[in-house]
């Protein structure tokens, strides 16, 4: 049976000396991987669909619980992304992130959606590297079923509190802290504006807030750090991204 979706490349495996294996994410299918019996040869005719952060439209073969690419056809290779190193692996880190969250044949389009849209802004519409960064990692974190709690203070319901318990997902303020246990980061008003703004706006008007680039940079510090303390893990290509931004 030929099954014909679009998706984004989240990741390309070698198989063997000729083939690879892609892990795609599509809005109907979900996270999928499939075999591109040839994309190693040379010249492969299916090489610009099938790179690393390429959305295209893809005709897959499907023969019990296995997919095999027949045909791919490019629909956005975000090319100014792949011009700017720094800007590429903070995709990667995109990817990477956005596949430990899918999961296999189950849909998933608010996902695919912000991916493409984090993208779309590092590449065509030159938003900040911290911006894509915040934008989607609280997100996603909210995608992956960690919306925090950013009403107000947990304990006294406080809306405008200091400080942010990473652990927990929780807001509070200086007075009502508990120093017992917990990860906590301080925010002022116009970051606590900014999050609450990414967990609630429409898909489309994520990057329709502003904040100046010292605040991008401190908001960009509280959502990496949200993000790992709820998925209980570390990113490598997120290494590799920070790694470029130490001054030489």
């Amino acid at each position: 049976m030929y099954v014909t979706t679009k998706g984004l490349v989240l990741r390309v495996c070698p198989y063997n000396d000729t083939d690879a294996m892609l892990t795609i994410l599509t809005a109907e299918l979900g996270r999928i991987s499939a075999k591109v019996r040839g994309l190693r040869r040379k010249n492969s005719r299916l090489s610009a669909p099938c790179q690393l952060l390429a959305y295209a439209e893809f005709t897959l073969f499907a023969y019990k619980d296995s997919y095999t690419v027949n045909e791919a056809h490019c629909v956005e290779l975000f090319t100014a992304l792949r011009r700017d190193l720094q800007k590429l692996s903070l995709g990667t880190y995109f990817a990477q992130a956005a596949e430990v969250i899918a999961q296999e044949d189950m849909p998933n389009p608010e996902l695919l959606s912000l991916a493409l849209n984090c993208l779309y802004a590092l590449s065509q519409l030159n938003e900040s590297e911290e911006k894509a960064k915040a934008v989607f990692e609280l997100r996603l974190a909210c995608l992956a079923g960690y919306e925090p709690d950013l009403y107000g203070c947990h304990n006294c319901g406080n809306t405008m509190p200091d400080c942010f318990d990473i652990s927990e997902g929780k807001l509070e303020c200086d007075r009502c802290r508990n120093s017992i246990g917990g990860i906590r980061m301080p925010v002022n008003a116009s970051i606590l504006d900014a999050m609450r703004y990414i967990c609630g706006c429409q898909p489309k008007k994520l990057f329709s807030f502003e904040l100046p680039h010292d605040a991008l940079q401190q908001l960009a510090s509280v959502t990496e750090a949200y993000l790992c303390a709820q998925l209980e893990r570390g990113f490598s290509t997120l290494d590799f991204y920070k790694s470029l931004l130490i001054p030489m």
